[in-house]
């Protein structure tokens, strides 16, 4: 692929259907639990990224069986613990912190220790969040005291019993101490603060015993392990967060509109609906459905000319984590003046995403301020329409910086030269083919 593309067009006059590829937390937790069922699962409509594949080369040095049909893959679970530990494996979660950190609570029995690498900005990521537990769960981590990849992980005897209170918000965090909990003989209890939920709704859906308890900051959640699943069918859904970067597109765009098919719209994935509509969009969930405890729906968003500015509650900053950069793009041309806080775990993604939001704007010519307590306060402009020539590079190959961009420079016009976009093949690999089905020229 190019080392860059140039954009210099806006474009205009939306009317289209897209299906986005499917989404990127349910591929992967479909894969690692189907690891541990009983029998042969298949999966349809898995997204084709480098995350996912990953994912399953990690599996099949595990010794699990995995195959493609096509569009179809097959994965064979040697139900719980199923793992063939050898000696000197190593395990590579590429870029994707929800494979290395999900990865480790399924080799937590490991009687021989398994190195755990992954790509540069991966390796500039904090694990301490779930090292944290799981060594209080009897896993052995090594070097110690390092909270950054590579690691070295030695399971431990038995899998200990634990009350575990998560207050970051991490869906990982949680979703880790229920993926060791599976190899627990007595209960593991978690107050965990609200984060995603596709984690319980699987558990549900596969009858492993699961009890949630909810309330309005927290979840507690509560598991008795050693229960054999059997193996499970799913087709997965679009991802809200691919559909994020057209949803802005069509609400920036004049006289457009785009219906997206097929997207998870789980509550705890919805905050940038919440927040957009909030400012002005008028976005629609149609035909809204559930799919093994999942909800699905399509997605209308229009042109919206009165945006305005917004104090975005920090409640909604956790469903809404990885679409911040599109937000962003939103407050640069929404009247008044937004604020924005407590939003410290963007620079804990693959890259500084706070900082980049930052940059992006001051690269445009926005006013924008960084703020107390890791937040920005965007000045908007809603008559603004860029002439300068703009360079996007060195931002660690983060797919989310480089789509959002690309969205700016359809959106906002200028001269842009964006590097790296070979970066959208950890998590949306159709990206520009769509972009340029919807009139997008890249150079």
């Amino acid at each position: 692929m190019k080392k860059f593309i140039q954009i210099g067009n806006k474009i205009e006059n939306l009317n289209k259907k897209i299906y986005v590829d499917g989404d990127k937390s349910l591929s992967i937790r479909w894969a690692l639990l189907a690891s541990q069922a009983n029998g042969v699962s298949k999966a349809f409509n898995l997204l084709k990224s480098e995350d996912v594949f990953n994912t399953l080369t990690c599996l099949k040095k595990l010794g699990i069986k995995v195959k493609r049909e096509k569009n179809i893959f097959f994965i064979k679970g040697n139900g719980l613990n199923g793992f063939s530990f050898k000696k000197n494996i190593v395990l590579n979660a590429g870029n994707s912190g929800t494979l290395g950190r999900l990865i480790i609570p399924l080799i937590s029995l490991s009687p021989n220790k398994i190195k755990l690498i992954g790509d540069k900005s991966l390796s500039k990521r904090d694990f301490s969040r779930i090292i944290e537990p799981l060594k209080k769960l009897g896993v052995s981590f090594f070097p110690k005291n390092k909270k950054r990849l590579p690691l070295i992980i030695k399971g431990a005897k038995k899998i200990q019993t634990i009350n575990y209170l998560e207050k970051k918000g991490s869906a990982q965090c949680k979703t880790a101490i229920m993926f060791a909990s599976l190899n627990s003989n007595k209960k593991v209890s978690i107050k965990a603060k609200k984060s995603r939920n596709h984690t319980e709704i699987l558990f549900k859906h596969l009858k492993i015993p699961i009890k949630v308890s909810e309330a309005k900051a927290y979840d507690k959640i509560e598991i008795s392990g050693k229960r054999d699943f059997k193996s499970f069918n799913y087709k997965i859904p679009g991802d809200i967060s691919s559909s994020a970067f057209f949803i802005a597109l069509a609400i920036l765009t004049e006289k457009s509109k785009i219906l997206l098919k097929n997207i998870n719209i789980n509550p705890s994935r919805i905050g940038i609906v919440k927040i957009l509509n909030m400012m002005g969009a008028k976005i629609k969930f149609k035909k809204i459905r559930i799919y093994k405890g999942e909800k699905i729906a399509d997605i209308e968003a229009k042109t919206v000319k009165n945006l305005k500015a917004i104090n975005c509650p920090s409640n909604l900053n956790s469903s809404a984590i990885d679409e911040f950069l599109i937000i962003f793009l939103i407050a640069s041309v929404s009247k008044g003046i937004s604020h924005f806080k407590n939003l410290s775990e963007l620079n804990k993604k693959e890259s500084k995403r706070l900082d980049w939001g930052y940059m992006i704007l001051k690269k445009m010519g926005v006013k924008v301020k960084k703020t107390k307590n890791y937040g920005l306060k965007i000045w908007g402009n809603p008559k603004l329409e860029l002439k300068r020539k703009i360079i996007i590079k060195d931002y660690l190959k983060d797919h989310r910086i480089f789509m959002a961009t690309v969205i700016a420079a359809l959106s906002f016009g200028g001269n842009w030269k964006i590097y790296d976009p070979d970066s959208i093949q950890t998590s949306f690999p159709s990206f520009l083919k769509i972009i340029k089905k919807l009139g997008g020229k890249l150079n």
